[in-house]
């Protein structure tokens, strides 16, 4: 199984408003897919996702459409930085195990 891990920081606090708007929609869009698990946390201007999937192929399909595409799509206007990455894995990790494999991910920012 795949499991993706994924960080946000936003350019600033009122930035919050768009990402939760969002993420509704993502999460309506996660509950129709075939993700196995799913957790969120955040605070302030960082935030965090971890999904597990059942293979590589239900990922790619799932983050290139939707909502979630549509997201990614308005991302550089409200991130400051993103980072991923996609681990084998049969559970979730705990979110000190995932914070420790973000800083080994992929990151994209984005100028102000």
């Amino acid at each position: 199984m795949k499991a993706t891990i994924t960080s946000i920081e936003l350019k600033g606090p009122f930035k919050f408003f768009v990402l939760s708007q969002k993420a509704l929609s993502i999460v309506k869009q996660l509950k129709s897919s075939n993700c196995k698990d799913f957790k969120k946390r955040g605070f302030w201007t960082t935030h965090y996702t971890m999904t597990l999937w059942g293979n590589e192929n239900d990922l790619k399909e799932f983050a290139g459409s939707g909502a979630h595409l549509e997201a990614m799509k308005v991302s550089k206007e409200i991130a400051k930085e993103i980072r991923t990455i996609t681990i084998d894995t049969e559970i979730l990790p705990n979110w000190k195990e995932a914070k420790s494999l973000l800083e080994k991910g992929k990151v994209i920012r984005f100028n102000n």
